[in-house]
């Protein structure tokens, strides 16, 4: 594994270890706003700490789709964002292996529908899942190209607070994913048919809602020329 693979293994490990965990610790629902809270900072916090600890490295996407927007961007190959993916991937199925093993089971599952925290539909859960990951591509892409200038030291905490707010509104909805390997990893060691069968959405609406900003950013339509994430 290249440095830039192991960097981004250990980063998508602490996002579901911390994010999924604290999820899991401390609950969430309508009943319990300082669980939403506490779970968006949890998320957002654990975002910020890696970017500063190995975005120097890989750039810390942590997160399938956003190495999809920086390739369609322009600013890494198809082969270095497949290897992103497997490393991210992986690092989520450790991370959801590490909560198996500290708490007997795996929760903080993505999902939607009756009996799903605020029950809403599939139609709101795809459009929030494809609009939140879209707004966060904008987030990263433009915090970290050369239009960033001198504030482009700062990217790490305007992103993860950016994921923050998106927890904050979205949670009720789908438990928020805009991360397809945050969505895998929790999926495959829960033990849940549910969290599989609903998996896809997980992956085809931040796929396009990254796509979407990507392919934006290489148009110059937002930003200028970007900067290499690998």
């Amino acid at each position: 594994m290249s440095r830039e693979m192991i960097a981004e293994f250990i980063g998508t490990l602490t996002l579901v270890l911390f994010g999924c965990g604290t999820a899991m610790a401390i609950g969430a629902g309508a009943d319990n706003i300082a669980g939403v809270v506490g779970i968006s900072f949890a998320f957002g916090l654990a975002l910020i700490g890696m970017a500063y600890g190995i975005g120097p490295i890989s750039g810390c996407h942590i997160n399938p789709a956003v190495s999809l927007g920086a390739m369609l961007a322009g600013r890494m190959t198809t082969a270095q964002m497949i290897r992103y993916w497997i490393a991210q991937i992986a690092g989520a199925c450790a991370g959801a292996l590490l909560l198996l093993i500290i708490f007997g089971k795996v929760g903080g599952t993505n999902g939607w529908g009756e009996g799903y925290l605020g029950e809403y539909g599939l139609v709101s859960a795809f459009v929030f899942e494809l609009v939140a990951t879209f707004l966060f591509l904008v987030v990263i892409l433009g915090s970290t190209s050369n239009n960033a200038g001198a504030g482009g030291a700062h990217a790490g905490l305007a992103i993860g607070l950016a994921l923050v707010v998106i927890h904050l509104f979205g949670i009720m909805i789908t438990g928020v994913s805009v991360n397809p390997a945050r969505s895998i990893g929790p999926a495959i060691f829960s033990g849940s048919g549910q969290a599989l069968a609903q998996l896809w959405l997980f992956i085809v609406a931040p796929a396009l809602g990254a796509a979407a900003a990507g392919v934006l950013f290489k148009m110059g339509l937002l930003g200028d020329e970007t900067v290499s994430a690998g």
